[in-house]
This record gives C-alpha cells, structure tokens and sequence, in this order.
C-alpha cells in the first residue's frame, strides 16, 4: 500500500495512533490489495468537516455461483483504528443499491462488526470479511438493466477472520488483583470503601496526592488497618494495578471557569503519564470533575486506546433511572442518561428488558418510550449527588471490569462518530463494559429536543478543550 504520498503523509501525522494505523493499513493491503488509500473530505451529520482518509476499492462477493466486485469506500476517522470506519457502497452508474437489513437507501453499511468494534479484537480486515459474507446472502446492490454487462475481476480467495488473542481477562488470571484509588478527600475514602465492599480485591492502594486540593482522610485508614488497604503518598505504588481510579482534583481560586480546569489539567499532566507506565495494562476510571472534559484528558495524556480511558459520567443517573422504570414505573428495560455531565444529559432506554437474551440497544427516542423516561427523569431530579453515591457507582463499574460481566454502563467515552458525533469529545454513552475495557452500544436517531441537547454539550465541550493546554 503506498502511503508515501505528500497528501496521505500530511493526514497521516494528524492521526493519534501513526504507527497502528499504518500497521493496520498494511495488513488490509496484504489481503484486500484492491482497497487504495486516498484522502479526502468527510462532512458528518452536525456538519462539521475533517479531512481524513478513505480506502476506496472493490471487494469480492460470490452469488448464485459468479463473482461480482461490489465498490466500497472505508472512512477512517483520525482515532482509528480504535474506533471503526464509517463505511459506505459506491456504486457505479450502472447499478442501484437495494436498501435491507445491513445497508440503507444512501449505501451506508450497518453491520454486528461495526456496533461491537473493540480493537485489536476487532479489525478492518475482519470487517471485510463479515462485508462479504452478509452481502452474499443478501446483496445489496444489483445492475440496473436485466442484462448482466459487467466485466468482474477474478474472485479473491477468501480468508479467515484474524485470530487475535484476547489480550484482556486471560492474562490476569495467575495474578493477585490489585486496584488504586489516586486522590485524598470525601470521594476517594468513599470509592476505597464501595470497591472494597463491592469488589474481591487483594490489594488496594490508596494513594493520597499532596498536591489535590482533595488530600486528607487517609491517616485514618492508616490508623485503623483495614484489610487488604495500603495507604501510600507515593504514586509507583500502583504499578500492576488492574484499575486505577483517579479522583484528584486541584481547584484553584482564579474566577475564570478555564483557568480552574486548567490547574486541574496540570496536575493530571504529572500522574496521568506515571500511572500508565507503572501499570500500562490497567483501565484508566476517572471520577475528577469535570469528568467528560477530565477524562478527556487523561486519554491525550495517556496514550491508551479509549476504550480503557473511561469517565463515571452518568452511570450513577443511570442505575438510578434504571431502578426508578423497573420498580416505580414497571416497565423492567434498563435505562441510561447519556451525553455532558451537566443539565444537557438526556434520557433513553434498552430496546430489550433486563432479563432478555437479545442484543441491547437503544431503543430511538421520539417514540411512545418518551413520556414515561420523562416522568422518570422527574422522580431521580430530587436525588443529589453524594460522594458516597458517586463511590458505590466507581465501585459497580469496577466490579464490573475486575468480573468481566460485559454489563451496560453510561461511561464518559470518546463519543467522536457515534450518532453523527465529528467532534473529539468525550460523552456519557452506553458501553458494554468488560475486562478488557468498553465498547459502545450503537447510534440511534433521538428526537430533536434530546439531539439538540447532544449537540450543544458536543459545541460547548469543543470549546473548552481548545482552550486548555494539554
């Protein structure tokens, strides 16, 4: 694959993981050769624009026993390959796309691969493959006149889906679990004692920073000799730790709202990149405030995909808008609160009940679920946000990841192409949450009021972090 060319290079630079997408755009050349590289123009759903780059070719497909080449085009957002493309049919003037089950009527693709992508597990070359054999049992194109004029190309053989092992869980089995608590104060005594409820843990560390406005509260664990807790001032203490939680904040009294996230930015700029190095396999789990733009963050700072960069963000609403439709309301279908962390956050629901085995998506929002998510929304307004509460959520979702439950969660993640998100933002979304790290629920349509609110928390987020200096 030439990917020498000054346009390509120039884009290239821009993307947050060079060296992987290279490596990635190398092994979809070594088996899909008729994929080239190209850069181009791609204008989301909010309107906003990005260059990037986009393979564009043709991919084997076999039906009623020929071989047709189906034209494709594969946009690669700048995060790749941590996130998947979007990806679209280009058909040629003689054909026209039959809308179905895993394209629509503009040719965009909708497959399993694309709603469950978690890298490295998942892969553009797996992808193509699942295209494949989805578009051979159903094809989404066909020739607009009767008589079949086409010229295909020799049918490529074939090839299995990599195996790549799962890199998460299994690794972990023959070691001692070990969690961290970075940060002194209310919510970090409140998360060491949730996890260490909730959670079977054999070490946990909690480390009280002297730089956090948050310090303090950790001499009386020292006093009290709980079980299984070791008290430190010293970050390396964490090293191995499976999740280190992240709850310092260092608020300063400058009036400005920016220069009191920026004090924080800076304190995160002297852990962040230490807790990584020390415990490079761990799952980053920040509970810092802002959350969305703190979690934000410590993913540029960390250098971890980000599906292992999350934010507690809304999984606390959720959990409690779950409870309230299930025991006051009846209806037995999860609930989350999506997007900012503020009074934009918006209610939606679980298209399947909690006990069902079908997949979990979210059901769209302008439709009859609305009123009843509103009339739960009224019942959680009372319920304020308490550090303990904040820590029983940080708890959950660990025991989660810790488990490997594959449960739901409302985590802050980075929300860039899911509904039609252009911008590099972190959000409260639903994601299955694992050993491994998170990997969204797919983008609904959502009514124009819940849509409108996504937007402005996507605009008002944007502009705060061009503002702050990483």
């Amino acid at each position: 694959m030439d990917l020498k060319s000054e346009k390509i290079q120039r884009i290239l630079s821009k993307y947050k993981f060079h060296d992987v997408a290279v490596e990635e755009l190398e092994k979809i050349y070594r088996i899909f050769p008729d994929l080239k590289p190209f850069t181009g123009t791609y204008t989301f759903t909010d309107s906003s624009q990005k260059e990037l780059l986009k393979l564009t070719g043709v991919i084997p497909v076999k039906f009623d026993g020929r071989s047709y080449n189906f034209p494709v085009q594969l946009w690669l957002l700048d995060s790749f390959p941590f996130t998947p493309p979007i990806c679209h049919l280009k058909p040629t003037s003689s054909m026209v796309i039959r809308e179905g089950k895993h394209v629509d009527a503009k040719g965009r693709i909708h497959l399993p691969g694309l709603h469950s992508w978690d890298y490295p597990k998942s892969s553009v070359v797996g992808l193509l493959n699942e295209m494949i054999t989805k578009f051979q049992e159903d094809p989404p194109l066909s020739s607009k006149t009767t008589e079949d004029t086409k010229d295909p190309h020799q049918l490529m053989a074939f090839v299995s889906n990599l195996q790549i092992n799962d890199g998460g869980s299994r690794q972990y089995d023959q070691q001692s679990i070990k969690v961290s608590v970075v940060g002194g104060g209310d919510l970090g005594m409140a998360c060491v004692m949730s996890i260490l409820a909730k959670c079977n843990v054999d070490r946990l560390v909690f480390i009280d920073i002297a730089e956090s406005s948050t310090k303090g509260g950790s001499t009386d664990l020292e006093i009290f000799s709980l079980p299984k807790v070791q008290v430190s001032r010293d970050i390396s203490a964490s090293a191995g730790s499976r999740v280190v939680v992240v709850t310092a904040n260092s608020w300063s009294s400058d009036e400005s709202y920016v220069k009191v996230v920026q004090t924080n930015v800076d304190l995160y700029r002297g852990i962040i990149p230490n807790l990584v190095h020390l415990s490079p396999d761990t799952i980053l789990l920040i509970a810092s405030q802002p959350v969305d733009i703190m979690t934000h963050v410590a993913w540029r700072q960390s250098g971890l995909p980000p599906t292992r960069v999350i934010g507690a963000g809304c999984n606390l609403d959720s959990e409690r808008l779950s409870y309230v439709l299930d025991i006051n309301l009846n209806t037995h279908k999860p609930g989350w609160v999506i997007g900012e962390f503020s009074d934009n956050k918006v209610p939606v629901m679980s298209n399947v009940g909690l006990n069902s085995n079908g997949a979990m998506e979210i059901a769209p929002g302008a439709n009859a679920a609305k009123p009843l998510l509103d009339r739960a929304f009224e019942l959680m307004k009372s319920r304020g946000q308490r550090s303990w509460s904040v820590g029983l959520s940080v708890a959950d979702i660990t025991n989660t990841i810790l488990t490997d439950r594959m449960k739901t969660h409302s985590i802050s993640t980075l929300a860039q192409g899911w509904g039609g998100i252009g911008a590099e933002v972190f959000l409260s979304l639903p994601c299955i949450m694992g050993a491994n790290g998170s990997t969204r629920l797919a983008g609904v349509s959502l009514g124009p009021e819940e849509d409108a609110k996504l937007r402005t928390s996507v605009n008002s987020l944007s502009a705060l972090m061009s503002q702050i200096r990483l």
